[in-house]
């Protein structure tokens, strides 16, 4: 869910991330690396993957903005360095957190999770951001046409590096959950979670267009609950694993295609 918030706001720039279910685990591989067990060790851990999650981001969105590159083949290109270092440093579980640092993926407060709260945490910061704050007004302009943008004097350059930076820290966020679930990171476990896809699913599903320009936050906080619902049926149904991407496939491409027939009606 958190991936998906900041996948929406580098779609809403017209950018796209393909690089986000790596990150995912290189925070969870670096954090039970660094952290070794040992609960001294948490805050640097946290400290050390933030600083990475900050600096890939920046990288992505230079690469796309200083370059002129494609953000495709940018954060597809990233995609297979990460995929890269992780295969050729870590070729099972590395490390492991401490119990302490295992509250965040097993407490709460009260009867919510600390997932929940974290989750709603991103959701209200993504959409205050958007719709309060110069950055997410530039944002909008920059997907709506980044030609007028310019002319009207917002520099995209800071808007889509903004955005990267902050979609790649919503993946340190997910990657820190998901090791405190498991207790030691993986290479595996972003792409295990399909979380590129899968957040550009949600974001889509939810309205916003791929183009840039429209959207929002509260629209993918549906999708996301839309494929949630989803997955709870299947299993329910008991479906079997490969006929239910074949759902999910079928029912995306159809919610997107009745979106497009709409908008283009709505255009006539």
């Amino acid at each position: 869910g958190m991936v998906a918030i900041g996948q929406t706001l580098v779609i809403l720039g017209g950018s796209l991330d393909l690089s986000v279910a790596y990150q995912v685990s290189v925070t969870a591989v670096m954090a039970s690396y660094i952290m070794q067990g040992n609960p001294d060790r948490m805050l640097l851990g946290v400290i050390v993957v933030t600083a990475i999650g900050i600096g890939i981001g920046l990288a992505n969105g230079l690469i796309i903005t200083a370059l002129g590159v494609n953000p495709f083949i940018a954060t597809l290109g990233m995609a297979l360095v990460l995929r890269g270092l992780l295969n050729s440093s870590f070729d099972n579980f590395a490390g492991a957190v401490p119990a302490e640092f295992q509250t965040l993926g097993y407490g709460g407060i009260g009867p919510a999770p600390y997932s929940v709260l974290l989750f709603l945490a991103v959701v209200v910061i993504a959409w205050v951001l958007l719709r309060y704050t110069r950055f997410g007004h530039h944002l909008y302009a920059i997907g709506g046409s980044e030609e007028t943008a310019r002319l009207s004097g917002v520099r995209s350059s800071r808007a889509l590096i903004g955005a990267h930076v902050l979609c790649s820290l919503t993946c340190v966020l997910t990657g820190l959950f998901i090791v405190s679930r498991l207790r030691s990171g993986a290479p595996w476990v972003g792409t295990d979670g399909n979380y590129d896809l899968e957040s550009i699913a949600a974001v889509v599903l939810g309205g916003t267009a791929l183009t840039g320009g429209r959207g929002g936050v509260l629209g993918t906080v549906a999708g996301v609950l839309i494929l949630a619902l989803l997955d709870n049926l299947f299993n329910q149904l008991e479906v079997n694993t490969f006929l239910k991407d074949v759902l999910r496939g079928v029912i995306i491409i159809a919610a997107v295609a009745v979106y497009a027939l709409r908008s283009r009606q709505g255009r006539l």
